[in-house]
């Protein structure tokens, strides 16, 4: 038997005592939703050595009565007494758990029942390791698949897993990632200025302090909503989190700091007219994809598509190209 497959047959080796392995579900009145479905996927586990935590941000529906419900051991269960701020509740989740690694999984996303084992086989089984990435689906509301994202990332170095992920080859969910629970705590947990990229800030300290692993296959699932912003304050407080992230990550990647700078800042712009795009009112929509263009150094304009539907002449072109080609409005 050659060297590799040896180490192959060795990674694929449960050891007796696996590292134990924390779930963490923050929820709030999702029992009659995506809760049940939330849970299942973590109670389904292949993993062996495993808790996992469900902590309710004082919800007023059968929350409690679901997790009772299941009636299996290795879940814990807390209830604030009234609601806090959900990242209040994420890094509550991070205090009381007491797994070697650490997941935290939003109650409307999922994880395929073998995401832990594949994870922790990945890696040997060892301790040794910040982060563990796989890759991620997306579905809507209603759980239809949106589209797949393979995880194409190399273990290679820091500046290359940011490169990676503005170019869409990697993505950065917390669902899809497993911490190192004392690398995270030491990192600060989960925070940012306005809490909104705090995931990413996480995975970014963490990576800084020790190796991680990527896993190509698809073993989680996140879920987009249709909620709309309806005040252009949301768009600055999302671009002024992003751009905090970027230079942690410039300050981090000294000897390429150029090019995470200028390929990061096109990605945070985008996102930036993305979230900008969802304001219903068009005049709001219109002053938000200014300020971004304005937060971004006037370097980055928003997509002609975006900038057209505020003032309604995309629509009336695409109204237009069904005439001409006598389509019906649903062919669009």
């Amino acid at each position: 038997m050659n060297a590799t497959r040896k180490a192959a047959r060795l990674m694929e080796r449960v050891p007796h005592n696996p590292p134990p392995v924390t779930i963490a579900i923050p929820t709030y009145n999702r029992a009659a939703t995506y809760l049940p479905e939330c849970l299942g996927g973590a109670l389904r586990q292949t993993y062996s050595n495993l808790e996992i935590i469900v902590a309710d941000n004082g919800s007023t529906d059968r929350t409690s009565d679901l997790v009772a419900q299941c009636g299996d051991p290795r879940v814990r269960y807390f209830r604030h007494p009234r609601n806090i701020a959900p990242n209040d509740n994420y890094n509550f989740c991070l205090g009381q758990a007491r797994g070697a690694y650490f997941q935290l999984l939003q109650d409307d996303e999922q994880i395929d029942p073998d995401f832990v084992e594949s994870c922790l086989r990945a890696v040997g089984y060892s301790t040794a390791f910040g982060l563990i990435h796989t890759g991620v689906r997306t579905v809507d509301a209603r759980g239809t698949a949106i589209g797949d994202c393979f995880n194409r990332a190399g273990v290679t170095s820091l500046d290359e897993l940011f490169l990676d992920w503005f170019a869409g080859r990697t993505a950065l969910y917390l669902c899809s990632t497993l911490f190192h629970r004392e690398a995270l705590l030491e990192a600060g947990g989960f925070a940012s200025r306005h809490n909104l990229f705090q995931d990413v800030v996480a995975q970014v300290k963490v990576a800084a302090r020790m190796p991680r692993a990527e896993i190509a296959a698809i073993k989680a699932t996140t879920r987009q909503h249709g909620g709309q912003f309806t005040y252009g304050a949301n768009v600055r407080r999302w671009c002024e989190d992003s751009l905090e992230l970027l230079d942690l990550m410039c300050r981090l990647t000294p000897d390429r700091q150029a090019l995470v700078r200028r390929r990061g800042s096109r990605f945070f712009a985008t996102i930036g007219y993305s979230r900008a795009s969802m304001i219903r009112n068009p005049f709001e929509r219109l002053r938000a994809y200014f300020l971004v263009h304005r937060l971004f150094d006037r370097r980055y304009l928003p997509p002609a598509r975006l900038v057209l539907s505020s003032t309604g002449a995309y629509r009336r072109l695409r109204q237009a190209k069904r005439r001409l080609l006598r389509r019906p409005a649903w062919v669009d």
